[in-house]
């Protein structure tokens, strides 16, 4: 899925925490959106998903403003991950559910999922019982079971372990490469942008101060903001 957008801003009051020209994401991007806390990534990417609407400004998805039709092929996962209070398997089946997909094929995609995540211990468990990165695998699992065009996940990673996390970056880079659907991320993780990611944004007070490749971005910006924000973390 294709997005653009033109003259996007975000005001609370008299606050300004969003203020984009332009902004182009080409269909089959894997894109990290990355930058300091306060930077407006949550907001940008709320936005993207149709879950706020801006101040100024559009976003068109594939040339077209957002409808249901565009909403129903996107999804976002959080930081905390929102699960309904019923077992894994349904928790997971749900977006195949509501889009009336055959019983038996729903049964047999989320049975393999449930396999490649590594998660069939807890198959027939509450959702309201696992631990954070058992909830996050979930949310995931629940999110890309359908195939969506458009994945935006922010700061999927940030509150679980790290076995966990490798879990769900292997996850989202076969679904990547399955699919060639378009991936935003939005993370703190430097290292995480370098395994995931084709191409970064660095936010800063609401604005893109940089769009491009993930090295030349992380590594050989000449951008001092950007600078400093790197050497806060050992890229190797």
């Amino acid at each position: 899925m294709d997005l653009t957008s033109k003259d996007l801003t975000k005001s609370y009051k008299e606050r300004k925490v969003l203020d984009i020209d332009a902004l182009h994401i080409e269909s089959g991007a894997f894109l990290g959106i990355i930058g300091p806390n306060g930077a407006g990534k949550s907001t940008l990417v709320k936005i993207l998903a149709g879950l706020d609407t801006p101040t100024t400004g559009v976003v068109k998805y594939d040339g077209v403003p957002l409808n249901t039709r565009i909403h129903q092929k996107m999804t976002m996962v959080f930081q905390k991950p929102y699960l309904l209070r019923t077992s894994v398997f349904n928790n997971i089946a749900y977006p195949l559910k509501i889009r009336k997909v055959n019983k038996n094929k729903i049964q047999q995609q989320v049975d393999d999922l449930i396999e490649e995540m590594d998660i069939q211990h807890i198959r027939n468990q509450n959702a309201w019982t696992l631990s954070g990165g058992e909830a996050q695998k979930v949310a995931l699992a629940r999110a890309i079971i359908f195939q969506p065009s458009l994945l935006i996940l922010d700061e999927p990673t940030a509150s679980i372990d790290p076995a966990s996390t490798l879990v769900l970056e292997k996850t989202v880079k076969n679904f990547y490469n399955k699919t060639k659907a378009t991936i935003i991320i939005v993370t703190h993780n430097l290292q995480q942008a370098k395994r995931l990611c084709d191409d970064v944004a660095f936010m800063h007070k609401g604005k893109i101060l940089e769009y491009g490749k993930t090295e030349d971005v992380i590594l050989f910006s000449k951008n001092h903001l950007i600078r400093q924000f790197v050497e806060g973390e050992i890229i190797l």
